[in-house]
């Protein structure tokens, strides 16, 4: 599933038959090891003690530190074709969600199909559907209130962007779905009442409130709040839940009772937007830091960028404005934070960033051509970063800084093993979306050879020279990149295109084809 696009423009909750809520417990099967992850797009990650866990646009994904090889567990384990759209780790037990696009109305719809969970560090997995309800509109009891809810009756839409895990208690911010919390492991749900969008920013039982609790008002009646349109949360401890919707940012100290509000419009000090794509918290000595990615929803006044408070909301400080930000990761005093443009690094809290330049990794000339990236974890000096196109980390060490070098793994059909030894990705490309890779592997030889690769038109006009006489050596397989212009800058027509390979001391020589369309 590619990585669903961050927008308020439409909220759609179509009806769909209420699916029979079966949860499926599976032991370990076999599952499937080898040294590349599953897909190139990779939505989120989550560090464990010794191993990493993927959300991949085709499956989880492990990987094991010690001995450098991945597990997939797509079709394994309860585990359908799905994409994972969220991974949370507390100690041995993991959760992660799944979900697939759907066409609905001639629109590709995010849907989620549900949520598993493993007690034991990955060897038994329960397989439970996506949370929805029976009815269409219902009544919730909150303290000495009743609430109007909307039922969710859909898959589409509902789907679970996040997961936190408190003790004993699962939660999950899903969006259509709204906020919900498991105590028993996901055989039923509890929808969790934040506060509207007006008219209360603080709510817990003994308050008299009238409000509706529904992220969209529809036929219904309800009203709609965007503050019920869940997309992040995160747990700080056993009794502090921070939670991200469109409408801002809520706080509970009491494990999900009682709710405060942040947003633009509400502090002094506000965040910067009210849709709140995710959050995390800094513990640094004896401060505790919540960092959150605060972008524009509906307000021509709110600025996507970073939003922090170390005072548990009663002010707030923005940073890196203008910036989509996706996620966070900390070591130490260190902040890091995943961007539209990269991976930002702060030492002072904000005060001042360094940006990460190309992804790079020198041993198999692997590089990340797009800025984008989703996720970002540590683990010791080591830092991780995924999106759309692998993953990949670099140690961040006084005798390594950061960035200086990475370790960058792709997933690819290898080259070797075809009779031709090469071949392009994607066909056909589009130099206006994107960058065309030539994957390639070079015989077998004792000495570094030279390799030239040239791009020539349907009628045999040279167009480009990628590289020539660069030193590879037949210990790697390589990509090599065009951006669709030619030797003067200039951008190609649509058409097709033949790339020539030569190896020179071996003998090589290999032709394939490269197909633009804009």
């Amino acid at each position: 599933m590619s990585r669903p696009a961050r927008s308020l423009a439409l909220l759609f909750l179509i009806s769909a038959p209420l699916a029979a809520q079966l949860v499926r417990t599976f032991s370990l099967d076999t599952v499937v090891v080898g040294s590349l992850p599953s897909s190139n797009v990779i939505n989120d990650l989550a560090a464990g003690t010794d191993t990493i866990w993927f959300a991949t646009e085709k499956g989880l994904d492990r990987f094991d530190a010690q001995f450098s090889r991945w597990a997939h567990y797509a079709n394994t384990n309860g585990f359908g074709g799905d994409g994972i759209s969220a991974i949370a780790i507390r100690g041995s037990t993991i959760w992660a969600s799944t979900a697939y696009t759907t066409e609905q109305e001639g629109q590709s719809m995010p849907s989620g199909s549900g949520l598993h969970f493993s007690p034991d560090g990955g060897i038994t997995w329960t397989a439970i559907p996506q949370p929805r309800d029976s009815g269409f509109v219902d009544t919730l009891t909150y303290g000495i209130n009743k609430i109007p809810a909307l039922d969710i009756t859909t898959q589409v839409n509902n789907i679970t962007y996040d997961i936190a895990l408190t003790q004993g208690t699962v939660w999950i911010a899903s969006f259509a779905g709204m906020l919900r919390s498991s105590t028993d492991n996901g055989t039923s749900w509890n929808r969790i009442v934040l506060p509207p969008d007006f008219g209360a920013d603080r709510i817990g039982p003994s308050d008299t409130l009238q409000f509706d609790l529904a992220p969209t008002s529809g036929s219904s009646g309800l009203t709609g709040n965007l503050n019920h349109r869940v997309f992040s949360v995160f747990a700080g401890d056993d009794s502090t839940v921070w939670v991200g919707t469109a409408g801002g940012i809520n706080l509970s100290t009491d494990g999900g009772v009682s709710w405060q509000k942040f947003d633009h419009t509400n502090e002094a000090s506000p965040i910067s937007g009210n849709f709140v794509v995710a959050i995390n918290e800094q513990t640094w000595g004896a401060t505790r830091t919540v960092w959150a990615a605060t972008v524009n929803a509906e307000s021509a006044d709110e600025t996507r960028g970073v939003s922090f408070s170390s005072d548990r909301g009663t002010t707030w400080k923005t940073t890196l404005l203008g910036e989509f930000a996706h996620n966070f990761a900390f070591m130490d005093s260190l902040v890091y934070v995943v961007t539209d443009d990269g991976i930002f690094r702060t030492s002072d809290r904000g005060a001042s960033w360094t940006r990460n330049g190309t992804i790079y990794d020198p041993a198999n000339l692997f590089r990340f051509a797009a800025s984008a990236l989703y996720g970002v974890a540590t683990t010791g000096d080591t830092v991780w970063v995924v999106g759309p196109e692998g993953a990949a980390f670099t140690i961040d060490s006084p005798s390594n800084p950061f960035g200086s070098s990475w370790k960058i793994f792709r997933t690819y059909s290898p080259a070797s093993s075809s009779p031709g030894k090469t071949y392009s990705f994607p066909t056909p490309f589009s130099p206006v979306t994107g960058v065309v890779r030539i994957h390639y592997a070079v015989d077998a030889f004792a000495a570094p050879a030279a390799v030239t690769i040239r791009i020539f038109d349907f009628g045999m006009l040279p167009v480009k020279t990628l590289i020539r006489n660069a030193p590879r050596s037949s210990s790697a397989e390589f990509d090599e990149i065009w951006d669709g212009r030619d030797d003067l800058g200039r951008g190609v027509a649509n058409g097709v295109y033949f790339y020539h390979i030569q190896v020179s001391g071996t003998g090589q020589d290999e032709w394939g084809k490269i197909f633009v369309l804009r």
